[in-house]
């Protein structure tokens, strides 16, 4: 089976019980099987997005959209992220509730739902863990976002297990909380990466301040290296910077190794390289607060 088709069997299986988990908890009243119905939105969420980046990336850029669709799956992880957050937040506040007045829960309901819910974690899991190998962040990120929720299943088993025996009915909303910190952890994680991202922030795998150094000490003619603006689309880090050098007998020759240096030590495969032979003016090579040129790369 190819990738994109275990994707998107995971994608099914996962939606199909997070719906089943939901209306079971709702009408068991298990606030447990609410928190992993959340839980498991988080997995639908990250198994859409991994399914959009891959069609999304398949597009062509045109000419009004130089770099295709790719900003569009950070905008949709952006909104299920605060679509999660306020879940999270309900279902603590119901728990809460739950404490104070206890509510009648049918264990046996809840015990059945939340073993075919653990089936369908596991079969999710293992599609994925199919491709493990591959290098895709999103299909890795899945994978994680469904081995979380497999402990969720577990607690809400638990959770069952508790109550049939000892009757003893406050383990639902103690649990539903526990699965909620899961949800919560995951959910404003999403938040801050997609947020870091829409607001074109440097990837966190990178240090500009490290890698000026580097650059200087591996090749020989590169005297200062300013003016970096360092982002990310999609998958995609992209660059510009301006490099001060010593003027070299092959201008070309210079700035394919200093392509292929980035490529090759940075994994960035689309940089623009304005190169220069004197130190550029302070006002020239700093973006001040309100400064009205705008650079082309921000129209995107």
């Amino acid at each position: 089976m190819s990738a994109h088709r275990r994707l998107l069997a995971a994608f099914i299986i996962t939606a199909l019980f997070m719906l089943v988990e939901a209306v079971g908890g709702w009408l068991s009243g298990s606030l447990a099987l609410l928190a992993d119905a959340g839980h498991m939105l988080t997995d639908t969420a990250a198994l859409l997005m991994a399914l959009l980046a891959a069609s999304f990336t398949a597009n062509r850029p045109n000419s009004r959209h130089t770099f295709g669709y790719l900003r569009l799956t950070t905008l949709a992880t952006f909104l299920n992220a605060l679509a999660l957050l306020f879940i999270t937040v309900m279902i603590v506040l119901e728990a809460v509730h739950c404490f104070l007045v206890p509510q009648p829960i049918a264990d046996w309901s809840m015990m059945s739902i939340a073993v075919a819910g653990l089936v369908a974690n596991i079969v999710s899991f293992w599609l994925l863990h199919g491709n493990s190998g591959e290098k895709n962040i999103n299909l890795r990120a899945a994978a994680l976002h469904i081995w979380g929720d497999l402990l969720g299943s577990v607690g809400a088993i638990i959770a069952a297990l508790v109550i049939l025996y000892t009757g003893w009915l406050p383990i639902d909303p103690l649990l539903s909380i526990l699965v909620s910190c899961l949800v919560l952890r995951s959910g404003w994680r999403l938040l801050c990466e997609s947020l870091h991202e829409l607001l074109e922030g440097t990837p966190q795998q990178f240090n500009i301040q490290k890698l000026k150094r580097e650059m200087t000490r591996n090749i020989p003619e590169v005297r200062n290296i300013h003016h970096i603006h360092l982002w990310q689309v999609g998958e995609r880090p992209l660059m510009t910077l301006h490099v001060q050098v010593i003027l070299p007998r092959d201008h070309d020759g210079l700035l394919h190794r200093i392509q292929d240096y980035l490529l090759e030590h940075y994994h960035i495969q689309h940089a623009t390289i304005q190169m220069e032979y004197q130190l550029c003016e302070e006002d020239h090579c700093v973006i001040h607060q309100g400064a009205v040129n705008l650079h082309a790369h921000h129209n995107h």
